[in-house]
């Protein structure tokens, strides 16, 4: 999915600039952007439709009397919120047809990210397809509350509930994430090691030392989106994932060549076929075993690899 040719004011002026400095309405739009992105990234897993929903946002914002506004980014997040609810149903039924599994679009990201070890949690790999297996209003709450940490009032007046349906969609949700998210905190050491053992993998074709890093139900999951070749179904395993990659070698017409980067706050892996970016690998690891491997080929999801992406709470 193409994100749309039009651009909002923050695709040209950011925080610090003089450019917007005088209109109040571009001001508050800029000085909230990073946040809002984020938010609609979080529920829709997709860059390109966040940036859509910026564009809705921005839209809207600009026909609102700031005079009635108390909290002006509070009513973006809520102009946002409402924005990326409409999108996600719409994707909801575009997954249906989507060829092949889904992941989310994988994002280069600036240190920061990683350093707020909350906001890294929550745009990981692992746990956006968590969040792929919410009701678009419950993951709208469980975003909005337990990553943004808005007040339940505020989160109502986003999603058209009570404040106290709201509170039982957010229990409900944590509920539903807390028996499927990634258990306890994953260093970033860890994150590294296992990803090495896969590169060492990749270049040697010697898969001992990625075998022990293997959790028994590991899963290995391909996103080409039909456009280039993947696993057409989830692979889950250790011997099937080794079996797999004993097969294909996991060699790569051309030159290959692998970097690491910082994709969704953590340590992921870019390879690169002549010179060109042609898959992106992020993995999840807990009590220091490999537990998900993820790799992204569909080309239309890898613009965001070759730039930083801002993303902010």
């Amino acid at each position: 999915m193409a994100a749309t040719s039009s651009t909002t004011p923050a695709d040209h002026v950011r925080p610090g600039s003089r450019d917007g400095e005088g209109d109040p309405a571009t001001e508050a739009f800029v000085a909230h952007r990073n946040l809002l992105f984020t938010v609609a990234y979080e529920m829709l897993g997709s860059a390109a439709d966040a940036e859509d929903v910026l564009q809705e946002t921005w839209l809207k914002w600009v026909g609102v009397d700031l005079g009635q506004v108390r909290d002006r980014r509070a009513y973006l997040v809520r102009i946002a919120t409402r924005q990326a609810l409409i999108r996600l149903r719409t994707l909801g039924r575009r997954r249906e047809t989507y060829v092949g599994p889904w992941l989310p679009e994988p994002l280069l990201t600036s240190p920061d990210v990683a350093e707020d070890v909350e906001l890294a949690d929550s745009v990981s790999t692992a746990m956006l397809l968590v969040l792929e297996t919410l009701a678009p209003t419950e993951r709208a709450v469980f975003v909005l509350r337990d990553v943004f940490e808005l007040d339940y009032g505020e989160i109502a007046r986003a999603v058209d509930k009570t404040p106290a349906a709201v509170r039982q969609i957010a229990h409900r949700a944590r509920a539903h994430v807390a028996a499927r998210r990634p258990r306890g905190p994953v260093s970033p050491a860890q994150t590294r090691g296992a990803l090495a053992a896969f590169q060492r993998a990749v270049e040697t074709g010697d898969l001992q030392g990625l075998l022990d890093l293997l959790a028994p139900d590991v899963v290995l999951v391909g996103d080409g989106g039909g456009i280039k070749q993947a696993l057409p179904r989830i692979i889950t395993g250790a011997d099937k994932v080794i079996r797999l990659l004993e097969m294909s070698r996991l060699r790569l017409p051309g030159e290959t060549a692998v970097e690491w980067a910082q994709i969704n706050g953590r340590a992921a892996l870019v390879m690169r076929v002549d010179g060109e970016v042609d898959n992106v690998v992020t993995a999840q690891v807990e009590d220091g075993l490999i537990t998900g491997l993820y790799v992204v080929r569909n080309p239309q999801k890898l613009s965001r690899v070759e730039r930083e992406t801002a993303m902010s709470r």
